[in-house]
């Protein structure tokens, strides 16, 4: 595994389909941290699976190494990387410095399961467009394909998301892995959830590569430390 040195902090320029070129902030870090473990992550298996956020990245180490790449010749910045950027609680900092420095767009990739917090939601809200994974249309796919932290509950993150949507200002998109057929029940679940989120825009996406038996950090396997694409 790269050591703490190596641990790049920003990444790319990558040439994203959904928003262009993107440049990669991880609030994160070295260790893979989410709030799910889902079944098809491009990073393998999550190495802590958590709820409870915490400071991670000192927010002057992001901007420090921001600044290594300006002039920032990028369509957007990305929050991705190594697991779900809402767990960073300096998330709001780090978008407010963000968008001070480099004057670019933000995007947060987030599978909104923090939502049920006001200061989550105050915080997500600084970004200029946010991606809620959205898998599951029920419970039982939820624990399956998604694999969330046992102190996560279905109705908690759906009332979060709402009550997101309700009062953002920027575009919403929802993204969506597809692993199999859906049936006609599963798929008016899906339309019931997502009226309720009225999205800017839907990605209906479909896995393209295996999951790597072990955490991929580097380069390697697509998208650098995280798909922000």
């Amino acid at each position: 595994m790269p050591t703490t040195t190596e641990f790049k902090t920003v990444y790319g320029p990558v040439a994203s389909w959904r928003y262009g070129r993107s440049l990669g902030i991880d609030p994160v870090g070295q260790i893979s941290t989410c709030s799910f473990d889902c079944v098809y992550c491009q990073l393998g298996a999550i190495e802590k699976v958590t709820s409870d956020r915490q400071v991670f990245i000192p927010t002057d180490r992001l901007v420090s190494d921001l600044q290594d790449f300006a002039p920032f010749e990028v369509d957007v910045v990305t929050l991705s990387g190594s697991g779900e950027p809402t767990l960073a609680l300096n998330l709001g900092d780090i978008l407010t410095q963000i968008k001070n420095i480099a004057q670019k767009p933000t995007v947060v990739l987030t599978n909104g399961t923090l939502l049920a917090d006001a200061q989550v939601r105050n915080e997500l809200a600084i970004a200029d467009r946010v991606a809620l994974k959205i898998d599951a249309t029920s419970p039982d796919e939820l624990r399956r394909v998604n694999r969330p932290d046992a102190n996560l509950n279905w109705d908690a993150i759906w009332q979060g998301m709402a009550e997101f949507s309700q009062n953002y200002t920027g575009k919403l998109d929802i993204q969506t892995m597809l692993l199999w057929e859906w049936n006609d029940t599963q798929k008016a679940n899906y339309l019931r959830l997502i009226e309720r989120l009225s999205p800017h825009e839907i990605q209906l996406n479909v896995p393209k590569r295996p999951k790597p038996v072990n955490r991929q950090l580097d380069g390697s396997f697509g998208v650098s430390q995280g798909e922000h694409g």
